[in-house]
């Protein structure tokens, strides 16, 4: 791929800041964004850069990196940011992704790549203005109850209104949940492995990022026509699902194939299942937003209303963003059919800056350990049950404040809270990191196993085993699976350099990619496209190998070989044979790549 040009120049700034010293300088690194793009192929290398092997996921060697790409704010749905970071899940290398206006404002603020490095020896938040950073005290937002308040204050604090994106944490960040996320703007999120705990261990509480800058595409007609091909798809059925009932829409086919996990996957059907629907919610939906640059509008929003206390007439509404992986985790999982309940665990969630996927597996363990006599309610302090909500909204806060050895080891996963109480048998975790809300089969389960970031947007193997299900067929054996995985996670990591949505999977094929990046002067190919995926893939796994994961050491809970899919029960044999087959293709290809 030839990565040569203007556009090439005009992205590839990082600016690096360090949180130490309180200083900051750019750099143009042409020759990462020319070879590997941007997004994740640059944030990689970045990290590599930056972060010794043997860093502290919470010490200051392990540098966040934040990176976009060549389609960020110029063409639709190019509206993710990706953050490389060591996690305190998993002890290696992570990505998270989020959008919101993050992209559009980094992008604009003439920027490629943010590498933070250090730690403050006080709280600060970070204002970033084109590529002049100041460090500005935030003593007096550390502790803030509520995340939402925080990005309310900023607002007023910081001009730029339209033209800057707000990331922080909250409380759960500041304590150092494993899990904690970051809150972009109001609604969008870091959300997996655990950004917001580094964040905290560095008293970050936020980051600013003014975008005043413009750009000139390079080949103005060949854009428009790229661009307006790429519009027509994005706009049609390939994304007509998230626009309708956004990922909820899942929730109703996945219990009627029985992959929904219910009760801490102690089955794949839940009684509830129509109470906490996409369709219910819908009774309930507000608004529908979209990140910066989207044409999509996935973001839904239900709002709670509620009657002031000792007030006949008057109301209170909440807005509360939804999506499939929080229906499951604080929903089925936790035995909430409760509609308005489980969107007040939410608002929980969201106030508090906590993982909803990790938060609602943990609650799940949680609940099955007291009921099995493994833990009492003197550790749990509330007598957790099934479908009771606020007994779950109470221990969430727990969970953050931290107020016995209990919520400690809770608070830093399933794997350390088992690890500790017993009940291994029934945490479901992989690598540390609690998995989202797929129990549909052995490949989606083998992908967890062997991915880069051992989560469901790792490759679209759930989507496998669903229509394996539906055409009544058997799984491949596991060696193929392997093969099929590798294939579909590989051509993501162009998707994710290029910092596209993964909901616009379907939309940009290689040969829409290869005409968008033509029309911004890059010389390509659908055969170098795809090279390049299979050498991002490639390293992104070589560096967690290098940091000491080890594929085979990867825990298997026998609850998820108990419970049936659709596909039947998932075998251990399936697995292990899966990931022995993934170490020899990681490296056979290591082999082929070596100097």
């Amino acid at each position: 791929m030839n990565g040569s040009g203007d556009w090439v120049k005009e992205i590839s700034k990082v600016l690096y800041i360090d949180l130490s010293k309180k200083t900051f300088w750019s750099e143009r690194r042409e020759d990462l964004f020319s070879k590997w793009l941007g997004g994740i192929g640059v944030a990689v290398q970045l990290y590599k850069e930056e972060t010794p092997r043997e860093a502290d996921p919470l010490g200051a060697e392990n540098a966040v990196v934040l990176a976009v790409g060549p389609l960020t704010a110029v063409f639709p749905m190019g509206s993710k940011v990706i953050s490389v970071f060591k996690s305190p899940l998993t002890g290696t290398m992570a990505e998270s992704h989020a959008g919101g206006r993050a992209p559009a404002a980094i992008r604009f603020a003439g920027l490629g790549a943010i590498v933070i490095k250090g730690a403050s020896e006080r709280p600060v938040y970070l204002v970033i203005d084109g590529e002049k950073v100041r460090f500005k005290d935030a003593g007096t937002l550390w502790g803030m109850r509520s995340a939402e308040t925080v990005g309310r204050v900023l607002r007023e604090a910081v001009p730029g209104a339209g033209l800057r994106t707000i990331m922080r944490i909250g409380r759960a960040g500041e304590r150092l949940v494993r899990y904690a996320n970051v809150i972009i703007e109001t609604y969008r999120h870091f959300g997996r492995m655990g950004l917001g705990a580094v964040f905290g261990s560095k008293k970050l509480k936020a980051v600013v990022i003014i975008g005043r800058k413009s750009s000139k595409v390079p080949k103005i007609r060949e854009y428009r026509q790229a661009y307006a091909e790429i519009l027509e798809v994005a706009k049609g059925p390939a994304t007509k699902k998230y626009h309708d009932l956004g990922t909820a829409a899942n929730v109703l086919p996945l219990n009627k194939l029985g992959a929904l996990p219910t009760r801490n996957f102690s089955s794949g059907r839940f009684e509830g299942a129509e109470n906490i629907s996409g369709e219910k919610l819908l009774e309930s939906l507000s608004r529908r937003l979209s990140c910066v640059g989207c044409p999509v509008a996935c973001i839904h929003l239900a709002a709670i209303r509620e009657q002031y206390e000792d007030e006949k007439y008057f109301y209170k509404v909440e807005n509360v963003p939804y999506d499939y992986e929080l229906l499951y985790s604080l929903g089925s999982n936790l035995g909430v059919s409760d509609t308005v309940g489980m969107l007040k665990l939410i608002k929980v969630v969201e106030e508090e800056g906590l993982d909803a996927i990790s938060a609602g597996v943990a609650l799940a363990w949680a609940t099955e350990a007291l009921e099995k006599g493994i833990v009492t309610k003197e550790h749990t302090l509330v007598e957790l049950k099934w479908g009771d909500w606020r007994s779950y909204a109470q221990a969430l806060k727990y969970i953050v404040e931290q107020p016995n050895d209990f919520y400690k080891a809770l608070a830093a996963g399933v794997k350390v809270a088992a690890a500790k109480y017993g009940g291994e048998d029934f945490a479901i975790e992989y690598n540390g990191l609690e998995p989202a809300g797929y129990h549909t089969g052995p490949l989606f389960h083998l992908s967890l196993a062997i991915g880069g970031r051992h989560s469901h947007l790792d490759a679209g193997a759930y989507g496998m085993d669903e229509g394996l299900a539906s055409a009544k067929a058997k799984p491949p054996e596991p060696e193929e699976a392997v093969k099929t995985i590798a294939a579909e996670e590989s051509w993501r990591q162009v998707l994710n350099s290029l910092a596209v949505c993964l909901f616009g999977r379907k939309v940009y094929g290689p040969s829409l990619v290869v005409k968008a990046l033509r029309s911004l002067g890059y010389e390509t190919s659908e055969k170098e496209l795809e090279e390049l995926g299979k050498k991002i893939y490639l390293e992104r796994h070589l560096r967690k190998l290098e940091e000491g994961f080890r594929p085979e050491g990867v825990r298997v809970a026998k609850r998820v070989l108990e419970t049936p899919t659709p596909l039947g029960n998932v075998s251990e044999e399936y697995i292990r044979r899966g990931i022995a087959a993934f170490e020899e293709m990681i490296e056979r290809h290591r082999k082929l790549q070596a100097p």
